[in-house]
């Protein structure tokens, strides 16, 4: 998520409608009853419910919500506000692995709908399986700049963007590891990651080995070496057609990548699964009315 990223849409959108055909590995995921002609983006499923969660903006990218919706057996329900859903601008979803904490970024305490005051939340889910209420992150976790798309790496790291004082650019990928109770540790994810440009989005792969990070001009991925990652390389074309791909998720086996990109109009921005080692059973499946153009979308999931 990004302060620029209008600008950016409004000079990549003439390529979007003249890009060439994509190859096989990245295809289209526009389910039924989520696809919309608004911009969906930043996709999350909940691992005890199945639930999608993503996020829905404007055309132009702005006035971010978090919505939901589920598979009835046969399409993808009416998405609404998630259970949590406070005021202001709210984004980023993202599961731990049990489903047990959801992670996002909101304005909540201002109810504002300026960047610079996200700061980045949490919720747990209560024994009935209900959301408690959020909680939002202490600092220095939280600074007085925006931050971006938490995310929990296996090792307990946690990664998130943000442009607070101390980076190496401008908007940096930083890590934060709760030491005890309420006492964080936070530090820049280092050069390797991040330029004097922007770095905005981290995702750590579920093995704890790869790391996607979208920065200018789209995905990157870093690898972790021996001493530490390595200097992230920008994915293929059939990943980055107009450097607009944002919002990042890999499936439970680390195989397929779920991300959005902005495709213009009519529709803005849509998803799309990049299966590089062939197809698996991701995403989720639901019913027979979902888009025939969408990779595994012929069966309920539950």
């Amino acid at each position: 998520m990004k302060r620029c990223l209008a600008v950016l849409l409004a000079v990549v959108a003439p390529v979007c409608s003249a890009s060439d055909k994509t190859p096989a590995t990245v295809q289209p995921w526009t389910p039924t009853g989520v696809s919309s002609d608004l911009f969906e983006s930043h996709p999350a499923f909940d691992p005890q419910t199945g639930a999608l969660y993503f996020v829905r903006s404007s055309k132009k990218f702005s006035g971010w919500r978090i919505l939901t919706s589920h598979c009835d057996g046969k399409t993808w329900t009416t998405p609404v506000d998630a259970p949590f859903a406070g005021p202001g601008t709210e984004a980023d979803p993202w599961f731990t692995p049990d489903g047990h904490t959801i992670y996002f970024i909101s304005t909540r305490a201002t109810g504002s709908m300026k960047s610079k005051d996200l700061d980045i939340w949490k919720a747990d889910r209560a024994p009935d399986g209900s959301w408690k209420p959020p909680v939002r992150l202490p600092p220095p976790v939280n600074s007085d700049e925006a931050e971006w798309f938490p995310r929990l790496a296996p090792d307990g790291w946690l990664y998130f963007g943000s442009n607070r004082p101390g980076g190496l650019g401008k908007n940096d990928i930083w890590r934060a590891r709760e030491n005890s109770p309420g006492q964080w540790t936070v530090e820049n994810a280092g050069p390797a990651i991040n330029s004097a440009g922007d770095e905005y989005e981290p995702l750590p792969s579920p093995d704890g080995k790869r790391l996607i990070v979208e920065a200018d001009g789209g995905l990157y991925e870093s690898r972790l070496g021996p001493k530490g990652w390595l200097p992230k390389v920008k994915l293929g074309p059939e990943i980055n057609v107009n450097g607009s791909e944002i919002g990042a998720m890999f499936s439970p086996s680390g195989k397929s990548l779920l991300f959005a990109r902005d495709t213009g109009e009519p529709k803005s921005g849509e998803f799309f699964v990049w299966q590089p080692e062939g197809k698996e059973a991701w995403p989720p499946m639901c019913g027979d009315t979902a888009s025939k153009k969408s990779p595994g979308s012929s069966a309920n999931p539950k």
